[in-house]
């Protein structure tokens, strides 16, 4: 059962953080265009959707998987530093999270909330985290 539980964990994460490295990409290109335009349009749907249908249900699946997991594998019983720092970094991107979908309400009400190079740095933060957690998982420094 772990596996499964696991395998699933993992694929949660993986579109998870697909949206969560895509979104901000989207900012950058729709932040460049004229408001109210054809092309901003666009741009509304496919943040709108990738945000709603993609980023909260993987997520939701993500935290859902990962708790399990980690009640299966005993970690909140443990409490290792390396467990501890991860979750505190998943913390970290579902704030991000909760940012990135403020935007998407932004853009869609066609307020600029930044400019294109805030996002081009906030699309390099979950790719970071992801390092270091993918380090705290599988090499467990500490």
């Amino acid at each position: 059962m772990y596996l499964w539980v696991k395998a699933a964990h993992i694929i949660s994460v993986m579109a998870w953080m697909a949206a969560l490295l895509y979104l901000p990409r989207l900012f950058v290109y729709h932040s460049a265009v004229p408001v109210g335009g054809l092309i901003s349009e666009q741009f509304k749907i496919m943040e709108r959707r990738l945000a709603r249908g993609i980023m909260l249900p993987a997520g939701v699946f993500t935290w859902f998987f990962g708790i399990w997991v980690a009640v299966l594998g005993g970690y909140f019983v443990k409490l290792e530093t390396w467990f501890l720092l991860k979750l505190a970094l998943v913390v970290c991107l579902s704030l991000l999270h909760f940012r990135l979908d403020q935007y998407v309400v932004m853009f869609g009400n066609n307020v600029r909330p930044a400019s294109q190079n805030y996002f081009r740095m906030i699309n390099e933060v979950p790719a970071v985290i992801l390092v270091v957690i993918t380090i705290l998982i599988v090499v467990r420094p500490f």
